[in-house]
């Protein structure tokens, strides 16, 4: 069960996803948490310690995701990787719709604020490990090549599907065929 604090700061990154980075108030923070009015400022002094505190419960929420989906699947052939990344795609866009929306908008909001990008690289970098290593298991024979193309193509599948929602979204073909042209197996060694 979340405390005070947390429970504030997930209201906080509700408000965050449901109605964008303007809408982060203090006010809007008690109203969705259902407290007394003044409960987040007494944590958060200031709009930017709230934010910062945001980015914090938000990367421990999706690092948390990410350690789960990396707990529960091993993905050993790039066929096997598609199906891990249509399956995550569809998380972010379902059930876990205002995460990812919050995700993109503090992305935007790090843009304009570079003190934020510590923190998003940390959380980052450990996801970019486990994919890393999802790739060489995979067979990817370069996966600081292929990271980023893959990568890259599944946050704009996401994107797209958070900004224009089809109910029928359902990305496997479209990621099977990208990862199984961009994962070139190693060559098998020659016998000696």
């Amino acid at each position: 069960m979340a405390n005070r604090r947390e429970q504030l700061l997930d209201a906080a990154i509700t408000v965050l996803g449901e109605r964008g980075i303007h809408s982060l108030t203090h006010r809007a923070v008690d109203t969705r948490a259902g407290v007394p009015a003044g409960s987040a400022s007494n944590h958060f002094r200031t709009r930017d310690a709230l934010l910062d505190a945001v980015v914090q419960r938000f990367s421990a929420r999706e690092r948390a995701l990410w350690e789960d989906l990396a707990m529960r699947m091993y993905p050993t052939t790039p066929r096997e990787l598609a199906q891990v990344l249509a399956a995550a795609a569809k998380t972010a866009t379902g059930p876990q719709r205002t995460l990812t929306l919050a995700r993109y908008a503090i992305l935007v909001e790090a843009g304009i604020h570079p003190a934020m990008r510590a923190q998003l690289l940390s959380t980052g970098g450990e996801v970019n490990t486990w994919f890393m290593t999802w790739l060489r298991v995979a067979g990817s024979s370069d996966p600081e090549r292929d990271a980023p193309i893959i990568m890259n193509h599944y946050t704009g599948l996401v994107l797209h599907d958070l900004a224009i929602p089809d109910p029928a979204f359902d990305p496997t073909d479209q990621i099977t065929t990208l990862v199984t042209t961009v994962i070139r197996p190693q060559p098998a060694e020659a016998p000696s």
